[in-house]
């Protein structure tokens, strides 16, 4: 009876450790979703003076993770967990993140990640033997981020945290190469954000569609002016 339950730990640890490093590799720069050629609007935030520090920088990513699109992200990778194995439903979840993007960057940025993430995790064997079937070809990101983590039985919550922290670091990385702050503070503002970001995520794991909504909407102007911006680093 001991060995027994030693043995279902074991194998029960060993599949943490596999859900983990599927989380790392999928969300990590390194994994060929494009997601260091945006900014999410943050480029003109910096240009219009709106992100001039790390207290700045802290505050706009806060409000996105709890009460923006970062959170509406959030809802729709827990939405696409739990629907993996119907893709009717999996279709219509990307049909409204597309109606989601508030500007045509944030629907490029979304659409174009989203169809680099399926086509890498696609390649995975693993992926593609799932009785559910292929891959669709194209889905908005979090969309496709929620499909293939429910489809390999990586946990909700995992998939929410994890999800949520690269969102974060993503846009603490566009605010070094913008130059606001330098690395030693966005260290300081990832740390900071950790406790939001694993409450935000919790939060989420319950969610559904009726719990859809954004108030960020400087965030969104932003990402509207920077189609315009003179000139631009980022693709949003």
């Amino acid at each position: 009876m001991i060995g027994t339950i030693t043995t279902m730990t074991i194998t029960e640890a060993q599949d943490q450790r596999r859900s983990l490093m599927r989380l790392m590799a999928w969300l990590s720069p390194a994994f060929p979703t494009g997601s260091f050629s945006y900014s999410y609007g943050l480029e003109s935030a910096v240009d219009a003076g709106a992100i001039a520090s790390g207290d700045h920088l802290e505050n706009w990513l806060s409000d996105l993770v709890a009460h923006g699109s970062g959170w509406n992200d959030m809802v729709l990778v827990a939405q696409a967990w739990r629907s993996c194995a119907d893709a009717g439903l999996i279709d219509e979840l990307g049909d409204l993140a597309e109606a989601l993007a508030g500007s045509a960057e944030r629907h490029l940025e979304t659409m174009a990640q989203g169809a680099a993430f399926l086509d890498a995790a696609g390649a995975r064997a693993s992926i593609a033997a799932v009785d559910h079937g292929e891959l669709p070809g194209e889905l908005a990101y979090p969309v496709a981020v929620g499909l293939v983590a429910g489809r390999e039985g990586v946990p909700l919550a995992d998939t929410l945290t994890a999800f949520a922290h690269a969102f974060v670091s993503n846009l603490i990385q566009a605010a070094l190469r913008l130059a606001p702050i330098g690395q030693r503070e966005g260290v300081r503002v990832l740390a900071s954000l950790e406790p939001l970001i694993a409450a935000t995520a919790e939060r989420a794991t319950e969610a559904g569609l009726d719990d859809l909504g954004s108030c960020t909407f400087r965030s969104e102007i932003m990402s509207l002016r920077h189609e315009t911006l003179h000139s631009r680093l980022f693709r949003s």
